[in-house]
């Protein structure tokens, strides 16, 4: 083989460097692979995990385990642990296992709506803002910072207090035992898509003047093409960072508006207002307020960690290379 030759198979030839180099992989990969270092957020994503799954195969263990989560025993109130009830009974004689089980199903619900619901709402009015400014921005940033002003617990207890079976539409479309958490999602979603709204915005209005964007206008596309095409994807890692944030707090607002009694209502079994059926048995009955309480902290928990571990994993910074 000639010189030339060996020259040219050489200069098409790709060293162990470059194939080894973090620069050639796609930025979906080099981020999963950051994840997968941090320990404890792929440990938060088991638990998560596992949590849903127990969500979504409640009615399975149910029948396995041959239990009704509303079944009531008042002969055996207060049960203690045992083959029958492995964490024993409330005080109307029904299975805390299984109302725990169940129990997950709705928070985990109400907390994965509110928060889908809401991030939808965020994204497009962020988007929508940033986007075409002047007194469209004006007019949604005004709202979203005047409903950031408010004091959260506050109104959302008053939100949660009004009897929403008295609205004539909610009663006829939505089932009775549903109604109380339609209105926990309502009342949540309303007061959670400012965050997502204000950060979107933040993220369109650096990006909307840059290259390939006005490269998408010349070529004739329309501004929701622009926005759905071009902005969105380039927003969406500190959004999904800001969601899996939003699940833990719309977790801890559940549990809190079902302990106050203005939440899931009786008999559904939800963490928050199986503590606060526990709250005056806390001596007598420590386990029913405990084992919610630490279910509550432990998923809390997971989904920060999460989102602390998609945070490093997604900062373009933070990439080894």
């Amino acid at each position: 083989m000639s010189s030339n030759a060996t020259l040219a198979v050489a200069a098409h030839a790709v060293s162990p460097v470059e194939a080894k180099d973090p620069r050639a992989k796609s930025m979906v990969r080099i981020a999963f692979e950051q994840l997968l270092e941090h320990r404890i957020a792929v440990l938060s994503l088991g638990v998560i995990a596992l949590f849903c799954g127990i969500a979504v195969f409640a009615d399975v263990i149910a029948w396995a385990m041959n239990l009704d989560p509303n079944a009531q025993d008042i002969l055996n109130r207060y049960g203690e642990f045992s083959r029958e009830h492995w964490l024993g009974t409330d005080e109307a004689g029904r299975d805390v296992l299984i109302r725990l089980v169940y129990g997950t199903r709705v928070s985990l619900a109400v907390a994965l709506l509110t928060t889908v619901s809401a991030t939808i709402i965020g994204i497009t009015v962020g988007s929508v803002a940033g986007y075409f400014g002047g007194f469209i921005d004006t007019v949604l940033m005004r709202v979203t910072d005047s409903l950031l002003a408010l004091p959260t617990i506050p109104v959302l207890i008053i939100m949660a207090s009004i009897d929403f079976t008295k609205i004539p539409w909610l009663g006829g479309v939505v089932p009775s035992d549903m109604v109380s958490i339609v209105k926990m999602v309502l009342v949540l979603m309303v007061f959670s898509w400012m965050t997502q709204a204000r950060l979107v915005r933040g993220e369109v209005l650096a990006n909307k003047d840059l290259e390939f964007v006005l490269a998408a206008r010349t070529s004739g596309l329309s501004s929701g093409a622009i926005i759905l095409k071009e902005l969105l994807p380039n927003v969406l890692s500190p959004v999904i960072v800001s969601v899996t944030l939003s699940v833990g707090s719309a977790i801890l607002y559940e549990a809190a508006l079902s302990f106050l009694g203005l939440g899931i209502q009786p008999p559904t079994p939800s963490w928050g207002n199986m503590l606060n059926n526990a709250q005056e048995l806390i001596y007598s009955a420590p386990w029913l307020a405990v084992i919610p309480g630490i279910l509550i902290l432990i998923v809390v928990m997971a989904f920060n960690f999460l989102g602390d571990g998609l945070q490093d994993a997604l900062d373009p910074k933070a990439i080894k290379r």
